[in-house]
């Protein structure tokens, strides 16, 4: 196809320009690192140039502007991923599982070049406003392609990482308080343990959540719990590993339970027993004595203390099922009492086994100042995730500390 050195407005053109008159567009071509041909192209001369301007700039800084323009996201994740070997078992199953859910099919199948601030912003907006996700869900998101945009960065892939402070002015954007588990009250979890204990259903659930609302732990870190990590006479509990829901191959669905260290460094930890919870574990101890003890064996790991109804070791759907049936019930009696009463009834939310996690830490953060106490006993990695619960927690004891100070104020 014939080109010229001029344009049809007679302006002389740069080495390596050219105007083709057949569609009035502007062409640059130039040769790689590889000594591979490339063509630029433009029907504007001034946005032609810019587009030169920026490549001569890539070049100089050693940026790889033809792999930025061929590769996906979604190979820039599977590389990420594949050369990421220091992510605990649990936490490069989560990432996989998450990426896979809600970036790879759409997202995840742009150039990598392309993608802009702008882009990362509608997409986590659109996750977050549209789709209703939770706060802590997108900021997993964000913590899979964060590192993936930088690794690109330091390949010299691209110049700057999309991402970099989006999620933080989304979440400004949407409000802080989006997303958050909120703690079951006193009174709420009062209701919800006196109604188990005793009734002729569920009953055996008393110790299961009588332990996980006294010690904070993680499902995993629960249902991984061993008879041999408690010591009851010293009242310790040692939280050392987890069962997690791992993949058969790379890249599949996590189907079987396997043995994972705790999320973070900080959750490899030691946490005391209230009186409750020791005798939730004699209690159970005494029950698994006549009925039998959990056999299971997983990846050479035995003991396991709470099990099913069929002798296995316990998974969160269990548990998140029987919260769900136990509210349901309670919910409807409640309603009924409340009635007969003459009362306004005390319901119980819909909440999850993560949400008696929460609970406990409100709780210990309503008794407990000393933050670096509480934050080693969750086991969290930051304490900012501490001080935001305890943010929360201590907002509740605002009206009781002004009422405390009132009754003061009428002797002045």
């Amino acid at each position: 196809m014939a080109v010229s050195r001029k344009d049809d407005k007679g302006r002389a053109l740069r080495k390596g320009e050219s105007f083709r008159p057949s569609d009035g567009r502007y062409v640059f071509s130039y040769t790689d690192a590889y000594h591979i041909r490339h063509f630029i192209y433009s029907s504007d001369l001034a946005k032609l140039r810019e587009k030169e301007d920026i490549l001569k700039r890539d070049q100089l800084d050693g940026i790889d502007s033809y792999l930025a323009g061929r590769i996906t996201l979604n190979e820039m994740f599977d590389r990420y991923i594949s050369l990421k070997t220091n992510l605990r078992r649990t936490t490069k199953t989560n990432y996989i599982y998450m990426y896979n859910k809600f970036v790879r099919p759409k997202f995840g199948t742009r150039i990598l070049g392309e993608i802009r601030y702008t882009d990362v912003r509608a997409f986590y907006k659109h996750l977050i406003v549209d789709g209703g996700m939770q706060a802590n869900t997108a900021s997993t998101i964000h913590g899979v392609l964060y590192p993936t945009f930088q690794m690109a960065v330091r390949d010299d892939i691209i110049r700057k990482n999309p991402t970099a402070g989006v999620l933080r002015e989304i979440g400004d954007e949407v409000g802080k308080n989006k997303g958050i588990r909120h703690a079951l009250t006193v009174e709420q979890q009062t209701a919800f343990m006196k109604f188990i204990k005793g009734h002729p259903v569920y009953d055996h659930w008393w110790t299961v959540f009588t332990v996980l609302l006294g010690t904070g732990l993680r499902c995993g870190e629960f249902i991984g719990l061993r008879w041999q990590d408690i010591d009851m006479e010293k009242r310790m509990i040692n939280v050392n590993h987890a069962l997690v829901r791992v993949s058969v191959k790379p890249g599949d669905r996590a189907r079987r339970l396997g043995v994972s260290l705790p999320k973070t460094e900080a959750g490899i930890r030691t946490i005391p027993m209230m009186e409750q919870v020791l005798e939730a574990f004699k209690e159970e101890y005494e029950r698994q004595s006549d009925i039998g003890f959990n056999k299971t064996v997983i990846e050479g790991m035995s003991g396991f203390i709470f099990q099913n109804s069929y002798g296995k070791v316990m998974c969160e759907q269990n548990i998140n099922s029987a919260i769900s049936r136990i509210t349901e019930e309670y919910n409807h009696v409640e309603n009924v009492r409340a009635a007969k009463e003459k009362r306004e009834p005390v319901y119980l939310p819909h909440f999850s086994c993560h949400h008696l996690r929460h609970t406990f830490c409100t709780r210990l953060c309503e008794n407990e100042q000393n933050l670096k106490v509480i934050q080693s006993i969750m086991g969290h990695a930051n304490i900012k995730t501490t001080m935001d619960i305890y943010a929360e927690a201590t907002d509740s004891k605002k009206q009781e500390s002004i009422d405390k100070l009132s009754d003061i104020w009428k002797d002045f």
